[in-house]
């Protein structure tokens, strides 16, 4: 039985249920129950803080699971990314007092407040930046105000609470994070390679929708060029022996933009419908 190991809370959690669900897994109605055992999928599922999850994978104690990639570096176990998700998406950043910083080489010698250490530590180490690092639980743009620090590094969306804090950003990002399913470096269980599947097919449903249209076979070659889907686009006869069928994945961004050039080539009767689940 493979078992994950799920966030059971905070900007990953709902999201994370949510991707398994597509996938075809039983999750959790109720947000105490802490395991939940899906055995039409001979899977377990564990529901832990999101800053515990690589911890339990490193060790070998859960087979995979989904964090963030923040904080799987900042954890310094024996994980390793197997698959980016697509959502929770953050930047890491540093940040200082208006005006003192412009560059990460001015941080040499000063005292850094942040909750991820040991990423920070790290990326501090690979750019020969000597820094005292403070290790915060959160709150960490007031460290600065209060004395504790002198710049922070801590993950930023808006920008707006350093703006209120009178700080800025500097530098170039320390890391572009989003929710990744990890498991364990060089040991896999082989059941681990079904949900992997799964997830990329929810992934791909998530990026491209179904096209079919009818067009003269004259104009199959361009209209291909415009709908090449992953490997070739279905083209089938119909009735009228001058006409095809054409059938084709797209990505789901660009559906109007080739709607419309498939309509202006000569294309007609031009479809387009959700995918729900695939298999790449």
């Amino acid at each position: 039985m493979l078992r994950v190991a799920v966030p059971n809370k905070g900007s990953l959690s709902e999201a994370a249920s949510a991707m398994l669900a597509e996938a075809g897994y039983r999750q959790r109605r109720d947000t105490r129950e802490l395991v939940m055992v899906d055995p039409d999928n001979d899977i377990e599922f564990f529901f832990l803080r999101p800053r515990d999850i690589a911890v339990y994978v490193g060790q070998g104690t859960l087979d995979v699971g989904i964090t963030g990639r923040d904080l799987l570096l900042d954890a310094e176990v024996e994980a390793e990314e197997l698959l980016p998700l697509g959502f929770a998406a953050s930047t890491f950043r540093f940040a200082g007092p208006v005006g003192d910083f412009a560059t990460v080489e001015e941080l040499e010698g000063k005292r850094l407040a942040t909750s991820y250490d040991g990423l920070l530590r790290g990326y501090l180490a690979e750019r020969g930046i000597k820094a005292k690092v403070v290790r915060l639980d959160g709150a960490v743009e007031s460290s600065v105000r209060l004395g504790v620090a002198d710049a922070i590094a801590d993950v930023v969306e808006t920008g707006n609470t350093l703006k209120a804090a009178g700080m800025e950003i500097f530098g170039l990002p320390i890391l572009h994070s989003e929710a990744v399913l990890i498991g364990r470096k060089g040991e896999q269980n082989p059941a681990a390679d079904v949900l992997i599947r799964r997830l990329q097919g929810v992934l791909v449903a998530h990026q491209y929708v179904m096209m079919d249209y009818d067009i003269r076979k004259e104009l199959v070659e361009e209209a291909a060029a415009l709908t090449p889907g992953l490997e070739s686009p279905t083209v089938s006869p119909l009735r009228d022996s001058d006409w095809v069928a054409v059938r084709s994945m797209v990505p789901k961004k660009q559906t109007n933009r080739i709607m419309d050039e498939l309509y202006d080539l000569g294309a007609r009767a031009i479809l387009v419908s959700t995918i729900h689940a695939c298999r790449i």
